[in-house]
């Protein structure tokens, strides 16, 4: 994280008179209806850019809205949770499934009448003297005096059959969004090292049915393995060749050298990379994870630019989304105001 300025969070969230919530919970939602028609941008020029429409863009969005900011939300459609079905540990929202929940958060957005939205992909970002400019994928560009890069990140999935299908439904990351409805149920954990181990003792509350899976020679400490085996969590080394599965939903994983095991549910840390390449352009700074690197009010590390939901934190919910999110639009909207008062 970078380091905050020598102003304290607590003074000026005291000073702002900002109410800032925080809540725990499912992924960042897949928009299931259109933007508004691209012919409404008819003005290039805005206060903000927000590069990303799903949860935490809406919700910068909307405290942008309220302040009256002309605000532009540039958004493809595509987050990297479509296949989730449900959302939990949302308040007033769990187990609404994702259409639901979006479409109410896009309608209350749209209410605010200076925030328009573009139907397309965001393909490159440039830094001007006074502000940015953004370019989409059909060639139009637009203007504005701050950005907000909501852009999330991308999975990037093994080459293992049948994992694709299951991810988000039965082959899952968070025990929080998802652990709940798989609890008690024969589970597996498909991660290696320290990974594996926090992904263990949090499942095993859950489930005392598990089993890892480190797709190739385990690494623990003597301490870890003390204490996996102390809860009779076994440790199946064989690398994985298939996940047999029905509409998404886990029967069998098969191990390269035939075996075969029954799991209702999988938990898998793979890979990611940030899903929009601008973030790198500008020159933002990413930490060892591969996060934007964020101060407390979700400032980046180039001026006027700002960042949100799952690109800048391993907490991918819609609460932190939504929350980092609001942080967001209220902190941009402050430097807007100290700059023309």
């Amino acid at each position: 994280m970078l380091k905050a300025k020598k102003t304290s969070r607590r003074k000026f969230i005291k000073q702002s008179s900002l109410a800032l919530s925080a809540y725990s919970v499912s992924n960042s939602l897949l928009l299931p209806f259109p933007l508004k028609n691209n012919s409404m941008v008819e003005n290039k020029s805005f206060d903000v850019i927000i590069i990303g429409g799903s949860y935490s863009g809406l919700s910068a969005a909307m405290a942008l809205g309220r302040s009256l900011r002309n605000t532009l939300v540039i958004d493809s459609g595509k987050p990297c949770n479509r296949q989730t079905p449900h959302s939990h540990n949302f308040l007033t929202q769990d187990g609404k499934t994702p259409a639901q929940i979006s479409t109410i958060a896009k309608q209350q957005v749209e209410a605010y009448e200076t925030v328009k939205f573009y139907n397309g992909l965001a393909t490159n970002g440039k830094k001007r003297n006074e502000g940015f400019e953004i370019e989409t994928a059909s060639g139009e560009t637009f203007f504005s005096k701050k950005l907000i890069i909501a852009t999330g990140i991308k999975d990037i999935m093994p080459d293992i059959k049948g994992f694709s299908n299951c991810w988000g439904i039965s082959v899952i990351h968070c025990p929080y969004c998802h652990g709940y409805e798989y609890r008690t149920q024969k589970t597996g954990i498909m991660a290696n090292r320290g990974q594996a181990f926090h992904l263990a003792s949090l499942v095993n509350n859950l489930t005392p049915n598990l089993t890892i899976l480190t797709q190739g020679e385990a690494d623990f400490d003597m301490e870890q393995i003390k204490k996996l085996k102390k809860h009779k969590i076994e440790i199946v080394e064989n690398e994985i060749s298939e996940i047999e599965h029905k509409n998404g939903q886990i029967n069998n994983v098969i191990f390269k050298n035939g075996r075969k095991m029954n799991f209702d549910a999988v938990y898998a840390a793979i890979p990611f990379i940030q899903h929009s390449d601008i973030p790198n352009t500008l020159g933002c700074n990413l930490n060892e994870q591969g996060y934007i690197e964020v101060d407390p009010f979700q400032k980046t590390s180039v001026e006027g630019v700002f960042a949100c939901g799952d690109n800048t934190t391993p907490f991918r919910s819609v609460a932190y989304a939504v929350s980092c999110g609001n942080i967001a639009g209220a902190i941009v909207n402050k430097e807007l105001v100290e700059e023309r008062f």
